[in-house]
């Protein structure tokens, strides 16, 4: 074949091993799935605690809970609240945890639980909305409009935006000098109404958020006012007292809503507090609970019963074994006994251990040499032969699992799992190689296997192939891709070099 022919297959080969790399980079970008085993993911854990007095009639709490919050991404909530009945509302983006009972008095205290995970930095830069809002219709008293409108105007003579307008307003206001007309509308008003009052006195869509700064191990802690002003296309969050655009860092945004934060009918003296513990979890955990909701979910194979990952997990790490065949046969020329029975030995080696493993397959492969010797002698045809080793080898099994067991060792674990048919086969290929080659081609090509069966087995059974194979079953294309190219190579091996030794000593 020449050259130029081969120039299709190595640039399919290349698009092969490109288009896996590239899904597994779209897996890791999209879906968070880790590239190393055992990466942990921070998540926030935040208690609410609402503390009020029953009066003895029925009690209905709600509580405002975060809704698409910037930055982060709800992993869990739960509510303990015994002898109260619990659900999640949402009424038009309003969403509200919600507890009933049908009498209760007294001293009443109910939790709400939610588990918060971060999420990337452009996430949290702004909220989106489904149609644009309308202003807060306001209105000021004099001398109060004069001097709301005063400071509109002077704003907005700096400023070409709404998000400009907004910060031309956040800085009068926090203005450690202020004018008269300043002074006027903070005597009645706080800083955040202020800016709520004027930001929609000039058509400019406002409302007021709250906030909870997350940092570990804090209890009794209270939400923080935020302003949020419609720029057009969006929500932007501005901290009033700082003038800052955008969420601050490791700031939950527990409402966003104008409705209120907690509203209780059937009692009094309200109360809310939040704990605040930051924990580490398993990322993979987090990419499990979040694959229904993700574009890539329908391609997980966490989508799968459980039954059937266990059967996976072990059967993705075959390419891998595949490609240690290769890389010892063809580039280092070990002999073995079949292309593919090492790669069995090997999957065997990683149900249980290697040592075990080892003993038990070189037991079962004696004794069965050992009477395929004695069935030689009695000339039976190839297939009654064949056969009867099956027969055997089954025995051979059931009795090394017995003795294992009364010792201790769950070597049958190991002996069952070897398919009976190649077990057999190998036994008669054995055999005959011992027959027509000599005891010492049965050694290289006995041992090869099970050299090539031990490497194969350190490479599945490390834990980074395992999660590649399992997490990012694409990568399998680029291992296709490496045995193709593998495949293409026509050298020297390296057992072969050592032929050319003597040509050494006449460089």
């Amino acid at each position: 074949m020449s050259r130029h022919s081969k120039t299709p297959f190595y640039i399919a080969t290349l698009m092969l091993i490109f288009l896996g790399i590239a899904l597994a980079v779209l897996r890791n970008q999209s879906m968070g799935v880790p590239w190393l085993p055992g990466v942990q993911q921070p998540v926030w854990l935040v208690d609410a605690r609402i503390d009020f007095q029953a009066w003895g009639d029925p009690v209905t709490v709600s509580l405002n809970v975060p809704d698409n919050a910037p930055g982060f991404a709800t992993l869990s909530e739960q509510a303990a609240s015994p002898g109260y009945g619990f659900a999640i509302t949402n009424n038009k983006g309003d969403r509200r945890a919600e507890w009933t009972i049908r009498e209760a008095e007294g001293p009443q205290t109910l939790y709400f639980k939610t588990r918060m995970i971060p999420t990337s930095a452009t996430e949290a830069a702004e909220t989106g909305t489904d149609a644009a809002p309308l202003p807060t219709q306001i209105f000021l008293e004099e001398p109060r409009a004069t001097a709301a409108l005063t400071l509109i105007e002077q704003a907005g003579s700096r400023s070409s935006s709404p998000t400009s307008l907004a910060r031309e307003l956040i800085s009068q206001l926090n203005s450690p000098k202020p004018d008269q007309n300043t002074q006027l509308l903070l005597s009645d008003a706080s800083k955040i109404d202020t800016l709520y009052q004027l930001l929609n006195y000039a058509n400019t869509p406002a409302r007021i958020a709250e906030g909870l700064v997350l940092e570990d191990a804090r209890r009794a802690q209270s939400l923080q006012p935020y302003l949020q002003i419609f720029d057009g296309e969006s929500w932007v969050t501005f901290n009033p007292r700082t003038g800052e655009q955008g969420v601050p860092e490791n700031t939950l945004l527990w409402r966003q809503q104008s409705g209120s934060l907690l509203d209780v009918v059937g009692g009094s003296d309200s109360q809310i507090h939040f704990s605040i513990l930051r924990q580490t979890i398993p990322a993979l955990q987090v990419v499990r609970a979040e694959a229904d909701a993700n574009n890539l979910g329908a391609l997980s194979l966490y989508q799968l019963p459980v039954e059937q990952q266990s059967m996976f997990r072990m059967l993705l790490l075959l390419p891998f074994g595949a490609l240690v065949v290769c890389l010892m046969r063809i580039i280092v020329g070990i002999k073995t006994s079949g292309t593919f029975m090492p790669v069995l030995i090997a999957v065997a080696f990683v149900q249980t251990s290697l040592l075990p493993g080892l003993a038990a397959f070189i037991s079962v492969v004696t004794l069965g040499l050992l009477m395929r010797g004695y069935l030689s002698s009695l000339n039976l045809l190839l297939v009654s032969r064949i056969s009867t080793l099956i027969v055997l080898v089954i025995f051979i099994t059931v009795g090394i699992s017995v003795i294992g067991y009364q010792m201790g060792f769950a070597t049958g674990m190991t002996v069952t799992f070897f398919p009976m048919i190649i077990l057999a086969w190998t036994i008669e290929r054995v055999s005959i190689l011992w027959e027509e080659e000599g005891a010492h081609e049965v050694l290289v090509q006995g041992g090869g296997s099970l050299l090539v069966a031990v490497i194969a087995y350190l490479v599945m059974s490390s834990p980074l192939a395992e999660h590649l194979s399992f997490n990012f079953p694409e990568l399998h294309l680029v291992v296709l891709g490496a045995i193709l190219l593998l495949g293409q190579y026509t050298g020297y091996k390296l057992t072969e070099l050592r032929r050319f030794s003597p040509v050494r000593k006449y460089l």
